[in-house]
């Protein structure tokens, strides 16, 4: 995988120059809107890091992720030792994805919560299987409850390829396996190693001696960010990383230096930020009522200084929510902890949405900020920038599908209309002869049109993804995914640099909201 991304500082200048006062941004690139933003009056953005500012390489980040799970379930489990020899394929999975724990099944469903695409391990399920097992109950199934996980980070990736691995081994190995290990115990291990691997520190240090192996290069974050700063926003960062591996992930992000190890890393990175909150838990952090402790980080030593304890900074709740005077005057300020409460005092904004925050994880970034505080956001979506492209280069296709579902539909409705004739009819022998050869021909036709429009859209939806298909797709309908980014993301797109192709006082408008009446009236 290429490892730069982004674009350089002069090139997103000529963008923004450009004398058309309308540059042509590359649709990989572009931003899209679910809700009204317009820049003039946001204050102050913030970002989170990991997969937003620091974009991770799947192939070797996510790998590193796998193995680590893997020599825990061994070592700390009591799993096999031929799972060390298994090896990840990272391009499987994608987000959106519903683990099916109880049943060892992995689901993808559209909006509605309708399973489209269902597999047993790596075992396609049957549409009549999948129908008997999520269709022919009297209560729909929500797939929100504990018998359920939801794949909607990048992170989690890894996991889900793990689970349906295991799910694989004990349908074929079932000697090798515990009774007592269902697919419920096997992801309840699958994840108890997960975090066995994040509480030990042993990814991050992974990523801290050799950044490059595991982090992309982005040109296009610095100009980006100095483009906001020079137009006045404040700039933050909330990460739920800890100081230490922010400031390693930082300076490369930045191209400080080459990083091996021990080595001496620079604080010229923080020039770009008015504050960053790092350890902060979130979305926790988004609720005024966690009262937890926020402490400054002395940059240096890493050590931290209790704000709350003995000095003008006050609890959540008191009248005024100020500094502490022993912070010393720098460019950037540095924190663990505490909660949106603290972040406010800390941007000096007068409400809520005058907060613009962008992140990639749907609940831990999204939803909380904008459904709870009512700050803008905008999610980063990496997938998108391949997503968008295949399908604008697929126009054709599209038409050609419309087409033969069209047809499909008007072939149906005769045949309907002819079989009620049939039926019902007071039809001499003669019209019953003919409409029944009618029927016939309708029906043979019918049928080629159907495995047309059947093997097209397949051929279609592999362009995407061979297994899983469109990502804000499951058939005709927006995915899960895609239903989710349409209500909490005012904005989404692929990498966060995209903001700095834009002008920074831009007004982004969505398109127009059409119902299926209005659609089928204005697409004729």
């Amino acid at each position: 995988m290429d490892g730069v991304i982004g674009f350089e500082d002069g090139d997103v200048a000529s963008l923004l120059s450009s004398p058309e006062g309308k540059p042509t941004i590359d649709i990989g690139k572009q931003i899209f809107c679910n809700s009204a933003v317009n820049m003039k009056n946001i204050v102050a953005v913030g970002f989170d890091m990991d997969y937003t500012l620091a974009q991770y390489k799947p192939d070797t980040f996510e790998s590193l992720a796998y193995d680590g799970t893997i020599e825990k379930l061994v070592t700390n489990l009591g799993y096999p030792k031929e799972l060390l020899e298994w090896s990840f394929d990272w391009t499987y999975m994608v987000r959106g994805l519903v683990l099916d724990k109880k049943r060892g099944n992995i689901l993808k469903m559209d909006r509605h919560k309708y399973v489209k695409v269902a597999y047993h391990g790596f075992r396609l399920i049957s549409k009549n299987e999948k129908v008997a097992t999520y269709g022919n109950t009297f209560t729909r199934d929500a797939f929100d409850g504990p018998d359920y996980a939801h794949i909607d980070t990048l992170f989690s990736l890894a996991e889900a390829y793990l689970f349906a691995q295991l799910v694989d081994f004990k349908d074929s190995n079932p000697e090798k396996m515990s009774e007592v290990k269902d697919y419920y115990c096997i992801y309840t291990d699958v994840r108890s190693a997960i975090d066995m691997c994040h509480r030990d520190g042993s990814l991050k240090e992974m990523v801290a001696k050799d950044p490059k192996k595991y982090i992309n290069k982005d040109n296009s974050i610095v100009p980006m960010l100095k483009m906001l700063k020079t137009s006045g926003r404040a700039v933050f960062i909330v990460t739920n990383s800890l100081w230490d591996y922010t400031n390693v992930v930082m300076n490369f992000v930045f191209g400080a230096r080459t990083i091996d190890g021990d080595s001496s890393l620079s604080l010229d990175w923080l020039q770009h930020f008015d504050f960053v909150i790092t350890g902060s838990a979130k979305p926790g952090f988004f609720h005024d009522e966690n009262r937890a402790n926020i402490f400054m980080v002395e940059t240096d030593s890493g050590k931290l200084v209790n704000t709350d304890n003995g000095t003008p900074l006050a609890q959540v709740g008191s009248p005024a929510l100020e500094l502490p005077n022993q912070i010393p005057n720098k460019h950037c300020k540095v924190f663990q902890g505490g909660n949106v409460g603290h972040l406010h005092k800390l941007l000096n904004v007068g409400s809520s949405s005058q907060v613009l925050y962008v992140g990639d994880h749907i609940y831990g970034d999204i939803l909380r900020s904008k459904k709870v505080l009512g700050w803008r956001t905008m999610l980063i979506v990496p997938e998108l920038e391949k997503e968008a492209r295949v399908l604008s280069s697929s126009r054709e296709t599209r038409k050609r599908l419309q087409l033969l579902r069209s047809e499909r539909d008007q072939i149906e409705d005769q045949t309907h209309h002819l079989k009620w004739s049939l039926e019902h009819g007071n039809l001499d022998a003669g019209e019953r002869q003919k409409l029944t050869s009618k029927l016939d021909v309708l029906q043979a036709q019918g049928a080629r049109v159907r495995a047309s429009h059947q093997e097209s859209q397949k051929s279609f939806h592999q362009k995407f993804h061979p297994v899983w298909g469109q990502l804000m797709k499951t058939g005709y309908q927006n995915s899960r995914f895609a239903h989710q980014v349409e209500r909490f993301a005012c904005l989404y797109t692929s990498q966060v640099g995209n903001l700095g192709l834009y002008p920074p006082a831009k007004y982004y408008r969505p398109g127009e909201d059409l119902m299926a009446h209005e659609s089928d009236v204005l697409t004729k």
